[in-house]
């Protein structure tokens, strides 16, 4: 019920429409009850005392009594719907902008293809919880009447009947703990395969590349027998409901044929009376296997608003601290302050009494050998983790007191793997900026050294990349991530292994491209290369997250073990 009351939260503002739908399920349900109790009438009336009068209205109240169940049931399904379809667009909505929102370590711990299916799947589910309940509840009332017109048909026969509810009620919570058990396992997997899909996709080169594709079919298929194997034992679930309801509702109906029928043998009642009586309790058990199968539905969306409010309900150790401090970066001193860092849920310390003064527009370089923390560093200036120890400050006040989006909008990130989006180079080297015009982007491109080739192509500044860019070869994609780096000039600057991974030639002309992009600005450099950075005001060595030495290259060159011994390998050929 807890977690209905959440969901119900999304559905209550609908309220007015839900209100209209239970009305009409009220009419509904009111109708089976009166087409038992036509029944009565039609044989005792009709065709017993063959009562003309009678012969005339009974046809244009049933006519009546079906267009009326026509109009509201119409209403009913298409309310409901409507309803659902809003409530998925809102949760979904609501879902994606959270998880967008989340720190960092939430996306290290989440895979891609797991999120995706709680956005897309687990949202579809949640959809026919509400409506189900209504149908649910629209079933409960068409019993209450059916109830009502077997007692008043014949109290002492409806006692015999009654008693199959309740094996019914049994019947309904064994098979729905079942149910639910299935579906969360079910939906864990769905995630697992979606997974496995986002994965083999996105990484279809290296499969390609490999030979992969047997393997990745054979991941895909053992993911898929393990999904569908679930799907099989709730179906199994839901099957054995319906079947065990008719043996029940069968050998009740047994009794009661015989003991009706020996009173109507008897004359102590009428076969109109009985025939009503017999039709009002064989309806009543309809809904009763409705409610059995609409409770799989609740079920299943309840296993997946689990999920979903799992999410929803995540703390969010970034947002959730947020400073109030408009942030200004220009001319401002960066300083770490004893740092300690250590990922979400490890003790192990990353990062380790780690003390720099970066003056404003110096180019600072991290260099070390992999592990030694240069990347985890970088990531704490614009507080995609913080500090677990010490502090890091702007200009004197702490990261942590500035608004977090105040602070990025000070930072420019240029990345080892630029990531651009399917759209438009116009709309790639604009996205972060506000206000900008076509020459602004054309000159962000000019000092990116990106123009040439962007007139090149097809529809210059309106050419489609393709996802990720893939239309555009590596130095290409680098050089519009520096002219989107250029166009929302900030005075921060980070530079993650920027040319690792281009050849000689790009790395050239993205060189030229990031010294005009530094100029002015406090520049942090990660880098592999340490032709990069031999001009650098100062290079940081670092050795398991602790500084092991700090100097210009010539300061460095033979007095750092770490630095000398990096140096002599990448140079030793030349």
């Amino acid at each position: 019920m807890t977690i209905i009351k959440k969901i119900w939260s999304y559905f209550r503002k609908h309220l007015l429409l839900l209100i209209l739908a239970v009305v009409s399920s009220l009419f509904v349900a009111g109708t089976d009850g009166a087409s038992a109790y036509v029944l009565k009438h039609v044989l005792d009336d009709i065709f017993i005392n063959q009562n003309e009068k009678m012969l005339t209205v009974i046809p244009i109240v049933i006519s009546v009594i079906f267009l009326f169940r026509g109009v509201f049931r119409f209403l009913q399904l298409f309310l409901l719907r409507k309803i659902g379809l809003k409530v998925v667009q809102e949760m979904r909505y609501n879902l994606y902008t959270k998880m967008i929102r989340l720190p960092m370590s939430f996306y290290d711990n989440n895979s891609t293809g797991d999120m995706m299916s709680r956005i897309v799947n687990d949202i579809n589910q949640i959809k026919s919880s509400i409506p189900s309940f209504i149908n649910v509840m629209k079933d409960c009332f068409s019993v209450i009447f059916l109830i009502g017109v077997v007692f008043y048909q014949d109290y002492e026969l409806g006692l015999y009947g009654l008693i199959a509810i309740p094996f019914m009620l049994v019947l309904i919570r064994k098979t729905s703990k079942k149910s639910k058990k299935y579906s969360t396992k079910g939906l864990e997997k769905m995630s697992t395969l979606a997974s496995v899909l986002q994965e083999s996709f996105s990484g279809i080169k290296v499969v390609k590349s490999f030979v992969m594709e047997k393997f990745e079919a054979g991941k895909f298929a053992d993911e898929n027998d393990k999904e569908t194997t679930y799907q099989i034992k709730r179906a199994r679930v839901s099957a054995i409901g319906s079947p065990l309801m008719d043996i029940i509702s069968g050998l009740a109906l047994a009794v009661i044929i015989y003991y009706g029928g020996y009173k109507v043998i008897t004359g102590e009642s009428t076969p109109g009376t009985f025939f009503s009586f017999i039709a009002a309790f064989a309806m009543m058990f309809e809904p009763f296997k409705k409610i059995n199968q609409e409770n799989y539905t609740i079920q299943n969306s309840i296993t997946a608003a689990e999920r979903f409010f799992h999410i929803m309900e995540m703390d969010n150790e970034i947002l959730d601290r947020n400073g109030t401090k408009e942030c200004d970066a220009v001319n401002k001193e960066i300083e770490f302050n004893n740092v300690v860092f250590s990922y979400k849920g490890h003790e192990e310390k990353i990062i380790n009494d780690f003390s720099l003064k970066v003056s404003p527009g110096q180019t600072v370089a991290f260099v070390g050998s992999s592990g030694a923390g240069k990347t985890t560093i970088a990531s704490l200036i614009p507080r995609f983790y913080d500090v677990t120890g010490g502090s890091l400050t702007v200009g004197g006040t702490d990261v942590r007191e500035f608004d977090v989006y105040s602070l990025r909008r000070n930072i420019g990130i240029v990345s080892q793997e630029p990531y651009l989006f399917n759209d438009t180079i116009r709309n790639n080297i604009a996205y972060g900026a506000s206000d900008i015009t076509d020459e602004d982007i054309k000159a962000a491109a000019d000092s990116a050294y990106a123009t040439d080739f962007i007139m090149k192509l097809p529809e210059g500044f309106s050419t489609m990349i393709g996802e990720r860019g893939d239309r555009l070869s590596g130095g290409q994609r680098q050089r519009i991530t520096i002219a989107r780096a250029l166009l929302i000039n900030p005075p921060i600057l980070i530079l993650d292994e920027a040319t690792s991974s281009l050849d000689t030639e790009s790395e050239r002309i993205v060189q030229q491209a990031l010294a005009n992009l530094m100029k002015g600005r406090t520049s942090f450099v990660i880098a592999h290369r340490l032709s990069t950075i031999l001009s650098a005001d100062m290079i940081v060595v670092m050795d398991k997250g602790k500084i092991e030495s700090i100097g210009r290259h010539e300061d460095l060159i033979g007095k750092s073990e770490i630095y000398t011994k990096l140096y002599n390998m990448q140079f030793s050929e030349s």
